[in-house]
């Protein structure tokens, strides 16, 4: 069966009997437990955040970057009388809640606030901004029901503010409005009115938008997508009315294009030019929502590996015919449905900035000239699919953006230098860490977290030390795990390679703090084998983490009160390897290939997440994360070595570890 036919019978199928639809798998409740976060607050920073900044961009770009758009942030009488007086999207934005550990909701906007789109100087803003980080133009849903229009004033302000200078295009939303907000069956809001008339009725009044100077068009025939293609009664005779129209009211050539969203098939069976792919919608990815601990015991929703969908996506083999690729910055639309939305977890910035360079390169072959990627979405904020800056993030998915295209048009390598995250809390014990550096015969750039009141004496032992360092001013929280994340997030973003982690560990509450701080310190940098690894790292690519060695330990005899937090944090970062299995650093010292470490430091985590500091030893974040950098790496395909194999020296020999006892 060809697959449009099996995409076509599954939509009627949906549309008629979506009650027949088993139910999703359902996530775990264990009342027991206690939550790992502290739900304080919705608009906390995560780590990873990005404030806005001004950037270059390659001339000529790779590709143009088109963003669906939603015109639903303003009120209109018709949401009035179906969703309450006042009503736009921002109030299903606002009333998401948590279902489960990790899941972040409410998301809330950033710079721009909770606009409203009947203010021209919103849509000059967001222009500005898009143009700013290399997005080319927006594709605007346009609702237009049998001749009747809704959501069309931004539209019409957008058409009449000439200082607005920045690319449009239609999306007709061909499908009928309901409660469930999809389109499918069940209560029908306004429906559509498919005929023979309106179809000239939609061409003829969409005429003005396609005549202006600044739509979109491809190969000099401006665009006109249709979100629905197979609701149209004949698409194909829709098709030939619409050109035969534009031909004889001087608009001339139109580039029909249909989005992939409910089915796949050659546009040129009916009468269009050019098909869009959108994600996340057509694809097979697995259910994750039996992995999930709940907060709420009667979510039923669905729970799917953002990270697996975008995978899919990338690997489809190119049709014959011309498909415009598209990428999805995240999908959560949990606040349009409470309790039973569709969430995909796991995406993140940096992996969003990845499948958009793939698609820009893979659009290239098939562009003939005309590079046009799709993004879904702008501001598709009720569904998580957002570009535009908001409280947790800022502007990291704009900046990813922009980095996407800079990657395109010049390749970004590791320059070959090291980093040396160095956490500093007792400073009395600095000086032996950056005399080891020192002495290491490696290109050092040392990134020193401490906190603000040991700034100054920081800086100035470093640069006493002859070394070049930045300073990061970081609270007394998370010991030296979360200034680790926020240093190596910052590291990853710029393109490093590899890191050492070090910190002034004194563990004082041990007869034999200061030995087992040295032993790690030496085993890693001394007598040679900081070059040593430094080489292997260069040497071996699928090198991920090298830890001291007799410091490089089983997880399982050592997890202790942490094996609810190690549990938890794998299934927060998507991590499926079984820490039991692996291995990690006692002391928490040790070597790393940033990419390795890609599931950890792409994952949403807060500041917030992070006990107070009690003098704990045990249980706390910190510690779990500790267990998990080496899980994070063999997860991600890499190896996990000790530092004497990688410098060709014997082990020492094995004997009962003196520094922690398992549990």
């Amino acid at each position: 069966m060809p697959q449009a036919t099996r995409d076509r019978l599954r939509q009627r199928f949906l549309d008629r009997h979506s009650g027949l639809v088993p139910p999703a798998p359902r996530g775990q409740l264990d009342e027991s437990r206690r939550a790992r976060r502290a739900y304080v607050r919705a608009d906390e920073r995560a780590i990873g955040y990005v404030p806005y900044a001004k950037g270059d961009l390659p001339d000529p770009l790779p590709a143009t970057l088109v963003a669906f758009y939603l015109p639903q942030f303003h009120a209109i009488p018709e949401n009035n009388e179906w969703w309450g007086k006042g009503f736009t999207e921002w109030r299903n934005v606002t009333r998401a809640l948590p279902q489960f550990e990790g899941h972040v909701q409410p998301r809330l906007p950033g710079d721009l606030g909770f606009y409203n789109l009947r203010d021209p100087e919103v849509m000059r803003e967001q222009a500005r901004l898009a143009r700013e980080y290399g997005v080319g133009a927006f594709c605007f849903y346009f609702y237009w029901f049998g001749g009747k229009t809704l959501l069309e004033t931004p539209l019409r302000n957008w058409l009449d503010d000439t200082a607005i200078d920045f690319p449009f295009c239609l999306c007709w939303a061909n499908e009928n409005w309901t409660r469930r907000w999809d389109g499918r069956g069940e209560e029908i809001l306004i429906s559509q009115g498919h005929s023979d008339e309106d179809d000239i009725a939609f061409i003829a009044h969409a005429a003005e938008y396609l005549k202006d100077p600044r739509y979109l068009r491809e190969g000099g025939k401006p665009i006109l997508v249709v979100y629905r293609p197979g609701l149209l009664p004949d698409a194909k005779a829709t098709a030939g009315r619409w050109r035969s129209w534009c031909a004889e009211n001087g608009i001339g050539p139109i580039h029909l294009a249909c989005v992939e969203g409910f089915e796949r098939s050659d546009p040129k069976d009916i009468g269009f030019d050019s098909a869009i792919e959108f994600p996340p919608n057509l694809t097979a990815t697995a259910s994750i929502a039996g992995e999930q601990q709940l907060i709420n015991p009667i979510f039923s929703g669905q729970v799917l590996d953002w990270r697996a969908m975008a995978l899919e996506f990338q690997s489809r083999t190119q049709p014959a015919y011309r498909l415009h690729r598209t990428v999805n910055p995240g999908w959560d639309n949990e606040p349009r449905r409470p309790s039973k939305g569709r969430s995909l977890l796991h995406s993140s910035p940096r992996r969003y900035r990845d499948w958009l360079a793939n698609a820009i390169t893979a659009s290239e072959h098939q562009s003939n000239g005309h590079n046009m990627v799709f993004i879904n979405a702008w501001n598709e904020w009720a569904e998580g699919a957002v570009l535009e800056p908001d409280a947790t993030l800022g502007y990291a998915y704009l900046q990813a953006t922009r980095n996407a295209l800079l990657s395109v048009s010049s390749a970004t390598r590791d320059d070959g230098k090291r980093f040396a995250i160095v956490h500093v809390w007792h400073i009395e014990t600095l000086d032996e860490i950056l005399a080891l550096l020192k002495d290491s015969q490696v290109n050092w750039q040392v990134i020193a977290t401490t906190a603000s009141h040991l700034r100054q004496a920081v800086e100035h032992k470093i640069e006493s030390a002859g070394l070049v360092a930045d300073t990061i001013v970081v609270d007394n929280r998370g010991r030296d795990i979360l200034p680790f994340l926020h240093a190596a997030n910052r590291l990853l973003d710029q393109n490093a390679g590899v890191i050492v982690k070090l910190h002034t560990k004194r563990s004082t509450h041990r007869d034999d703090g200061d030995m087992w701080r040295t032993e790690l310190l030496q085993r890693l940098l001394g007598e040679g084998r900081a070059e040593k690894i430094s080489r292997a790292f260069d040497e071996q690519p699928d090198l991920g983490v090298v830890g001291p060695d007799g410091h490089l330990l089983p997880i399982a005899p050592f997890l202790g009160a942490n094996a609810e937090g190690v549990s938890s944090t794998l299934a927060r970062i998507g991590v499926k390897q079984a820490a039991k299995d692996g291995q990690f650093v006692s002391g928490s010292m040790f070597w790393a290939r940033l990419e390795s470490l890609r599931p950890l430091l792409d994952a949403l985590i807060f500041d917030s997440d992070f006990e107070d500091e009690a003098g704990q030893i045990d249980g706390t974040l910190a510690h779990a994360i500790e267990r998990v950098f080496g899980t994070c790496a063999i997860d991600s395909g890499f190896r996990v070595e000790n530092a004497a194999s990688v410098c060709g020296e014997p082990e020492p020999p094995a004997s009962a570890y003196r520094f922690a006892n398992p549990s």
